[in-house]
Order: C-alpha cells, then sequence, then structure tokens
C-alpha cells in the first residue's frame, strides 16, 4: 500500500518537478498540496504566486490545495505554528497521513530543519529531488515539458531584468557563474504554467513587476480571461 504524501506547494518549478518525481514511484502517493499564504498580500510566500493560481495549478493536477496562512512579518515561532496547525488538519483529513514532501535541492541545513520540526509533531520528510546536479535537473525539466516563468528575482543576487523571464534554455545560458540554475540559494523563483504534473497547460498573464524591500523584484503573473 502507497504511503500518503502531502507535498509542499510554492507554485514554482522545484515543488512541481517534486510531484512528478513522486508519480513515478509506486511505494508514495501524493494525496495534497500545502501552500503557505502571505495573508496580507494573498500569495504565496516567497515566490508571490496569486492564490488564485496556485488553486489553479492544484486543479490542473488533480490534487486538493491546502493552505497555511501567516502575516507578512513572520517570525520562526509563528511560521512553525501555522505550518504544524496545517499538517494537524490535514492528518484529520488523511488519517494515515504523516509524510511531507519538499522540493529541497541541496541545501542541508533547511533540509535538517525541516525534519526537526516535523519529527516534534511525528511527521516524516521526503526530499526526492536532494542532492541533484542543478545544471542537469534544469535542463531535465525543460526537456520534460515543463513551462515556468521567473515571478522573483533577488537583486543582490541577479539583475532585475530577469524577473518575468521564461524559465527556459536561453535564460540558463544567460545566468552569472554566481547563480545557481535552480536558484537553489534564493536568486529567483519561478511560477510553473504547464509540465507533465498537469492534465492542461494554465494560461497566465504577464502583469507588472514591482521591487520590495528595496531588494525583491517580483513580476505578477495572473490567471488569463
Amino acid at each position: 500500500m502507497a504511503t500518503p504524501v502531502l507535498l509542499a506547494w510554492s507554485g514554482g518549478k522545484d515543488c512541481a518537478w517534486t510531484l512528478h518525481a513522486l508519480r513515478q514511484r509506486d511505494d508514495v502517493e501524493v494525496v495534497a498540496l500545502l501552500s503557505t499564504i502571505t495573508l496580507d498580500y494573498d500569495r504565496s510566500s516567497m515566490q508571490g504566486v496569486r492564490r488564485e493560481v496556485l488553486h489553479a495549478q492544484a486543479a490542473a493536477a488533480g490534487l486538493p490545495l491546502l493552505e497555511a496562512g501567516i502575516p507578512a512579518a513572520c517570525d520562526n515561532a509563528i511560521y512553525e505554528s501555522s505550518m504544524a496547525h496545517a499538517l494537524s488538519q490535514a492528518s484529520a483529513r488523511w488519517p494515515a497521513l504523516r509524510t511531507a514532501a519538499f522540493g529541497d535541492l541541496f541545501l542541508e541545513d533547511i533540509r535538517a530543519w525541516r525534519k526537526a520540526r516535523c519529527a516534534q509533531i511525528g511527521w516524516e520528510v521526503l526530499t526526492p529531488l536532494f542532492g541533484s546536479d542543478t545544471a542537469e535537473l534544469a535542463r531535465t525539466m525543460l526537456r520534460g515539458g515543463l513551462r515556468a516563468h521567473v515571478c522573483c528575482v533577488d537583486t543582490q543576487q541577479l539583475e532585475s531584468g530577469f524577473s518575468g523571464r521564461e524559465f527556459d534554455s536561453p535564460l540558463l545560458d544567460a545566468l552569472p557563474a554566481s547563480v545557481d540554475p535552480c536558484g537553489e540559494n534564493g536568486e529567483f523563483h519561478t511560477c510553473v504554467s504547464a509540465g507533465p504534473m498537469f492534465a492542461a497547460p494554465i494560461a497566465l498573464e504577464r502583469g507588472q513587476c514591482v521591487l520590495r524591500d528595496q531588494r525583491f523584484a517580483y513580476t505578477d503573473f495572473s490567471l488569463g480571461r
């Protein structure tokens, strides 16, 4: 019997490809997605993906989307409390559910922190992409049919003009050597619109790019009307 899994869902390429990877396995079954929502903006935390887009992605993946709401000014204690509450609600809905999956690639400290916090409430953690060569992984995603756009750039690590661009081979070729091809160090984040994890592509419209905190260049993507 396959182990039920709750997948952390930001709306970006890494979590989307994690869903694809998990669906290739017989020993696990992703039963739902979980997004951390910054309530002040009604968007996914860090990535800034609109809530309506997150729900459209979940529908395209054929999965329910659960939410953990946090304020814009959020410390670790608030974040951990919100996540614990969301996981408790998930396990109440799926009694056998005690495994959370994340799209972590190589940051061992973050993975260790997730494992420690989840273990405190009786949950296990899966990170099926961890240890991947991110340069090869990025190309594998593209060959596999994933389509995404850069929705956020940390302008202290990457020029703001990359925000809004399609995540494709020309973009990968243009990235400075100091920037990870998957943006694993927080250099950039993406919003996925198509791929093998979706039943059909999602039509997105590109909006304005705004600078927040004098550092992060966010490009807005909304559902096509």
